[in-house]
């Protein structure tokens, strides 16, 4: 059974939410969920926009428990058929989108694929394509500024598909980020974010994370 705990130590927490989850016990709590996995993180992180912020969600905690992939799969599913999307194919950008929009897809009954950035121009590899008139969404796990969701749109729309509508499991956006399209998402997070000469954390000298690799880059 993969719920057995792999020596790292799972929470009581955890393994209650996954086991009323299990059974059905459960109405989805995203950010108890968040907070149980160890998804919310404290420090000073490096976001991929070039933003600094006290706090970053690593969705891959929280996405690690297939049942609970699932079951967040299955609720941004639901928000995103309530928008009235009916796609065919769900689009994520690599890499923090591809689980979630899998479960997604695995949801809706359609297939999914993903956008790379191949010489810092984001594209379908793989063999991936779209095909014209193509009924799409497109999925990513966090949306801070919305910018890699619309270099996926682009990617869609280049290949002459649709873009029905976008969805998240977290929006935290700091203000309105028009994507053009209807937009759910699971949990709106307000956490604050700084462009790096204005950060109080690099003038109070705490070392800057780029998170995902753990790596100082000062302090």
């Amino acid at each position: 059974m993969w719920l057995r705990d792999s020596g790292c130590g799972w929470s009581a927490g955890v393994v209650n939410i996954l086991l009323r989850i299990m059974v059905g016990m459960a109405t989805l709590d995203v950010y108890r969920l968040l907070q149980e996995t160890g998804a919310l993180l404290e420090g000073h992180f490096l976001l991929s926009s070039g933003l600094h912020s006290p706090q970053y969600v690593q969705c891959a905690r929280l996405l690690q428990f297939p049942t609970v992939a699932g079951q967040v799969g299955a609720a941004l599913g639901e928000r995103l058929e309530a928008l009235g999307a009916r796609p065919q194919v769900i689009v994520a950008p690599a890499i923090g989108g591809i689980l979630i929009a899998h479960e997604v897809a695995r949801a809706l009954g359609v297939r999914c694929v993903f956008t790379e950035r191949e010489q810092g121009v984001m594209t379908l590899r793989r063999g991936f394509t779209l095909d014209a008139g193509e009924r799409a969404c497109v999925v990513e796990d966090v949306v801070t500024t919305g910018g890699s969701t619309r270099e996926t749109m682009d990617v869609v729309t280049r290949c002459g598909a649709q873009v029905l509508a976008v969805g998240a499991i977290i929006d935290r956006r700091g203000g309105p980020s028009d994507f053009g399209r209807p937009f759910a998402a699971l949990i709106k997070l307000t956490i604050p974010t700084y462009a790096p000469p204005d950060c109080p954390l690099c003038r109070a000298d705490v070392p800057l994370v780029k998170p995902g690799s753990r790596t100082f880059i000062s302090g």
